[in-house]
């Protein structure tokens, strides 16, 4: 049978000579896997670019009691960013992000307030002109609770990554000594206040991420390295 929903895309494999398998999560099937035939075909041309990571689509697709690939009838672009491709550091968050959530996105059910917490915090960071240098930290704090494992207050969240004894650096080489009453500080105004957080500069931001990513290596199995942060560290500035 065919559904339609809507979806986010979160990665894509190439299949065979011109198609690929896309990994997206939908607003009413959650996770699933659908190949996407003739995308990579010259003519007509650009149909590639709405399966880049964090795209959002309108997709029709066939469904499978058994589960495992599908197919997808109709999909087209449901809303167009405006900024996040055209700007090096909010395509670089969106990089990053969009590592995250493949590893951490697994359930193929439906979990509605998660998928619109996605969908609306792209579409305000793609609205967004300024203030936007810490949406990385607050999306991942926000993504955390919907995931299982959010925190109350930035104690709690050092505190468990204290006991992982090392947090790699943004530039992924060795560990970092943790200022835990500084992380703390700033972890509970992004929890609290976002808009009026006293972060001081890239530096302390790259740190930041560097244990909220720690932290969610420590909650999901499957988030290895995240191979990406190192090309955002690059546009942070400081």
């Amino acid at each position: 049978m065919l559904i339609k929903t809507r979806g986010i895309v979160l990665s894509f494999i190439k299949y065979r000579e011109t198609s690929i398998i896309a990994r997206v999560y939908t607003e009413r099937l959650g996770v699933q896997s659908y190949v996407v035939n003739g995308v990579r075909k010259a003519k007509p041309p650009g149909r590639i670019a709405l399966f880049q990571p964090l795209t959002l689509l309108e997709l029709v697709a066939y469904t499978s009691r058994t589960g495992g690939l599908t197919r997808l009838s109709e999909f087209r672009c449901a809303e167009s960013y405006s900024s996040i491709p055209y700007d090096v550091q909010k395509s670089s968050v969106a990089l990053v992000l969009s590592e995250i959530l493949n590893h951490a996105l697994l359930e193929e059910e439906e979990n509605e307030p998660l998928f619109n917490f996605l969908h609306d915090s792209l579409l305000a960071f793609d609205q967004q002109t300024r203030g936007h240098e810490n949406f990385a930290l607050y999306f991942l704090l926000n993504l955390a609770t919907y995931l299982g494992f959010g925190v109350e207050t930035g104690e709690e969240l050092t505190t468990q990554v204290a006991f992982a004894a090392t947090v790699p650096t943004a530039q992924g080489g060795g560990p970092m000594v943790l200022r835990l009453q500084e992380f703390e500080q700033y972890l509970d105004e992004l929890l609290k206040d976002p808009i009026h957080t006293t972060i001081p500069n890239g530096r302390v931001r790259r740190e930041l991420l560097a244990v909220l990513i720690r932290y969610y290596q420590l909650h999901v199995e499957q988030l290895g390295e995240v191979r990406s942060l190192a090309i955002l560290s690059e546009v942070l500035a400081e």
